[in-house]
């Protein structure tokens, strides 16, 4: 793994040179000295984090449209209560 270290002003500079060195380990951006963002290839980031598929796309269904669903009216949703 090779890690790249550019200035903010390197990286608004040549944004494409630090996505190729991204393809080589992470590349490191600073503010001022200070270390700020972190850029890595979206295979990279997904190893680090160990992602798995949310729960969002675990419920969505993409053949929704198909399903056929007629929901029944409610009734007697309340009951009033008699005080008498």
């Amino acid at each position: 793994m090779n890690i790249t270290t550019v200035t903010s002003r390197e990286f608004n500079h040549d944004v494409s040179k630090a996505k190729r060195a991204a393809t080589s380990g992470p590349v490191f951006i600073t503010d001022r000295g200070h270390i700020a963002h972190v850029l890595l290839t979206i295979e990279e980031y997904h190893t680090i984090t160990d992602e798995k598929e949310s729960i969002v796309e675990l419920l969505a269904m993409p053949n929704a449209e198909e399903i056929e669903f007629e929901p029944q009216p409610l009734k007697n949703l309340y009951n009033p209560t008699d005080f008498s």
